[in-house]
Protein backbone atom coordinates (compact mmCIF):
# COMPACT_ATOMS: atom_id res chain seq x y z
CA UNK A 1 0.00 0.00 0.00
CA UNK A 2 2.83 2.04 0.30
CA UNK A 3 3.35 1.95 -3.29
CA UNK A 4 0.23 2.99 -4.00
CA UNK A 5 0.44 6.62 -1.51
CA UNK A 6 3.95 6.91 -3.84
CA UNK A 7 2.01 6.98 -6.64
CA UNK A 8 -0.55 8.96 -5.73
CA UNK A 9 2.23 11.60 -4.57
CA UNK A 10 3.84 11.31 -7.97
CA UNK A 11 0.77 11.90 -9.93
CA UNK A 12 0.05 15.02 -8.35
CA UNK A 13 3.72 16.00 -8.61
CA UNK A 14 3.66 14.91 -12.59
CA UNK A 15 0.32 16.72 -13.21
CA UNK A 16 1.92 20.40 -11.59
CA UNK A 17 4.86 19.71 -13.89
CA UNK A 18 3.00 19.31 -17.16
CA UNK A 19 1.06 22.95 -16.08
CA UNK A 20 4.08 24.28 -15.15
CA UNK A 21 7.89 23.38 -17.10
CA UNK A 22 5.61 24.94 -20.49
CA UNK A 23 4.91 28.59 -17.62
CA UNK A 24 8.64 28.13 -15.86
CA UNK A 25 10.44 29.39 -19.04
CA UNK A 26 8.01 31.63 -20.00
CA UNK A 27 5.77 34.79 -17.98
CA UNK A 28 7.58 33.28 -14.44
CA UNK A 29 11.42 33.75 -15.63
CA UNK A 30 10.13 36.97 -16.25
CA UNK A 31 8.42 37.78 -13.92
CA UNK A 32 9.81 39.76 -10.72
CA UNK A 33 10.05 37.98 -8.13
CA UNK A 34 10.50 38.30 -4.19
CA UNK A 35 14.14 38.56 -2.67
CA UNK A 36 14.12 35.60 -1.20
CA UNK A 37 13.23 33.26 -4.13
CA UNK A 38 15.63 30.58 -4.66
CA UNK A 39 17.48 29.45 -7.82
CA UNK A 40 14.86 27.18 -9.97
CA UNK A 41 15.96 23.66 -8.86
CA UNK A 42 15.40 24.11 -5.16
CA UNK A 43 12.04 23.36 -6.38
CA UNK A 44 12.34 20.35 -7.65
CA UNK A 45 14.34 19.09 -5.20
CA UNK A 46 12.53 20.09 -2.28
CA UNK A 47 9.69 18.90 -3.59
CA UNK A 48 10.64 15.58 -4.71
CA UNK A 49 11.80 15.18 -1.15
CA UNK A 50 8.35 16.51 -0.01
CA UNK A 51 6.31 14.20 -1.77
CA UNK A 52 7.82 11.17 -0.41
CA UNK A 53 7.43 12.23 3.17
CA UNK A 54 3.59 13.49 2.25
CA UNK A 55 3.52 9.72 1.10
CA UNK A 56 4.91 7.84 3.79
CA UNK A 57 2.76 10.03 5.96
CA UNK A 58 -0.69 9.21 4.67
CA UNK A 59 0.67 5.46 4.20
CA UNK A 60 1.05 5.91 8.23
CA UNK A 61 -2.37 7.21 8.62
CA UNK A 62 -3.72 4.54 6.49
CA UNK A 63 -2.35 1.87 8.18
CA UNK A 64 -3.37 3.33 11.89
CA UNK A 65 -7.17 3.49 10.25
CA UNK A 66 -6.88 7.72 11.02
CA UNK A 67 -10.07 8.36 9.32
CA UNK A 68 -10.46 12.07 10.18
CA UNK A 69 -6.67 12.63 9.44
CA UNK A 70 -6.44 10.78 6.25
CA UNK A 71 -9.85 12.56 4.69
CA UNK A 72 -8.07 15.71 5.61
CA UNK A 73 -4.78 14.44 4.25
CA UNK A 74 -6.50 13.62 1.10
CA UNK A 75 -8.37 17.05 0.93
CA UNK A 76 -5.09 18.83 1.40
CA UNK A 77 -3.90 16.90 -1.48
CA UNK A 78 -6.12 17.80 -3.87
CA UNK A 79 -6.22 21.26 -2.76
CA UNK A 80 -2.10 21.07 -3.45
CA UNK A 81 -2.75 19.43 -7.10
CA UNK A 82 -5.30 22.64 -7.70
CA UNK A 83 -2.51 25.17 -6.75
CA UNK A 84 0.32 24.41 -9.67
CA UNK A 85 -2.23 25.19 -12.42
CA UNK A 86 -3.89 27.92 -10.78
CA UNK A 87 -0.41 29.75 -10.21
CA UNK A 88 1.57 29.01 -13.67
CA UNK A 89 -1.67 28.29 -16.17
CA UNK A 90 -4.02 30.62 -15.19
CA UNK A 91 -1.39 33.60 -15.32
CA UNK A 92 -1.46 33.89 -19.14
CA UNK A 93 -5.28 33.66 -19.30
CA UNK A 94 -6.31 36.02 -15.88
CA UNK A 95 -3.00 37.74 -15.08
CA UNK A 96 -2.25 38.76 -11.61
CA UNK A 97 -5.78 37.88 -10.69
CA UNK A 98 -4.57 34.12 -11.04
CA UNK A 99 -1.69 34.59 -8.44
CA UNK A 100 -4.26 36.45 -5.74
CA UNK A 101 -6.38 32.97 -6.35
CA UNK A 102 -3.06 30.82 -5.52
CA UNK A 103 -2.88 33.27 -2.41
CA UNK A 104 -5.83 32.20 -1.65
CA UNK A 105 -5.40 28.45 -2.36
CA UNK A 106 -2.13 28.63 -0.53
CA UNK A 107 -3.00 30.16 2.35
CA UNK A 108 -6.38 27.06 2.23
CA UNK A 109 -3.16 24.71 1.54
CA UNK A 110 -1.48 25.93 4.60
CA UNK A 111 -4.64 25.74 7.14
CA UNK A 112 -5.34 22.33 5.74
CA UNK A 113 -1.97 20.81 6.57
CA UNK A 114 -1.72 22.36 10.14
CA UNK A 115 -5.40 20.25 10.30
CA UNK A 116 -4.24 17.14 9.20
CA UNK A 117 -1.19 17.65 11.28
CA UNK A 118 -3.17 18.24 14.72
CA UNK A 119 -5.96 15.18 13.07
CA UNK A 120 -2.90 12.49 12.45
CA UNK A 121 -0.95 13.75 15.78
CA UNK A 122 -3.27 11.47 18.35
CA UNK A 123 -2.75 8.50 15.97
CA UNK A 124 0.49 8.48 14.43
CA UNK A 125 3.16 10.78 15.79
CA UNK A 126 5.26 9.63 13.03
CA UNK A 127 2.72 10.40 10.24
CA UNK A 128 2.46 13.76 11.89
CA UNK A 129 5.82 14.77 11.82
CA UNK A 130 6.26 13.79 8.59
CA UNK A 131 4.15 16.36 7.65
CA UNK A 132 5.54 19.38 9.42
CA UNK A 133 8.49 19.78 6.64
CA UNK A 134 5.81 19.90 4.13
CA UNK A 135 4.09 22.89 6.00
CA UNK A 136 7.42 24.35 6.43
CA UNK A 137 7.89 24.68 3.15
CA UNK A 138 4.83 25.79 2.22
CA UNK A 139 4.33 28.89 4.53
CA UNK A 140 7.71 29.89 2.90
CA UNK A 141 6.10 29.16 -0.74
CA UNK A 142 3.15 31.06 0.41
CA UNK A 143 4.99 34.00 1.41
CA UNK A 144 6.55 33.75 -2.35
CA UNK A 145 3.29 33.84 -4.02
CA UNK A 146 2.27 36.37 -2.02
CA UNK A 147 5.50 38.59 -3.03
CA UNK A 148 5.10 37.45 -6.48
CA UNK A 149 1.04 38.55 -6.51
CA UNK A 150 2.69 41.84 -5.16
CA UNK A 151 4.75 42.92 -7.57
CA UNK A 152 3.65 41.34 -10.73
CA UNK A 153 0.17 43.66 -9.72
CA UNK A 154 2.74 46.52 -9.24
CA UNK A 155 3.40 46.11 -13.12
Amino acid sequence: MLAAFLLISVAVAAFGSLVSVSQIDGWYAAAPHAAWTPPGWVFGAVWTVLYVLIAVSGWLLWRRRARAALTLFVVQLVVNSIWTPIFFGGYPILGPVALWIGVAIIVLLDLLVVATIASAWPRSHAAALLLVPYLVWLLYASTLNWGDAILISLL
